[in-house]
């Protein structure tokens, strides 16, 4: 993943998730990374918003049903947490469908359960 200047706040959230796993390691469960990288955030002035929202829209009707992301970070990255032992297709799907019905274009899906941090960035 190539993570410099041009996507500043995608480097921003990996290196808060980089330092969570680095104090933690793995084996925790997920709701462990997700309050340790909400210190994480608010420490390093990352904005935002824990389990975000996103209504599911058919053909103008909302469906009553919807999705909740992680975090959305910066109002444009979704953020979503794993902690196993790798990710999977799944994984990517589901952080996929999280792009769709928010209409962002960047997610991070990160692994915390593996001996290292796992991540993938994904855009539509």
């Amino acid at each position: 993943m190539d993570t410099d200047e041009r996507d500043a706040e995608s480097y921003a959230i990996l290196g808060a998730a980089m330092e969570v796993h680095s104090v933690l390691g793995h084996g925790f469960l997920e709701a462990v990374y997700h309050a340790a990288l909400a210190v994480e955030f608010s420490t390093r002035s990352i904005p935002f918003v824990r389990e975000a929202p996103f209504a599911i829209d058919y053909k103008g009707v909302a469906l009553g049903v919807g999705y909740r992301a992680d975090f959305l970070c910066y109002d444009a990255i979704i953020v979503e947490l794993k902690a196993q032992a790798a990710l999977t297709m799944n994984d990517q799907g589901q952080a996929l469908n999280y792009l769709k019905a928010s209409g962002r274009r960047r997610a991070l899906l990160v692994n915390f359960g593996a001996s290292r941090l796992e991540y993938k960035r994904l855009v539509l």
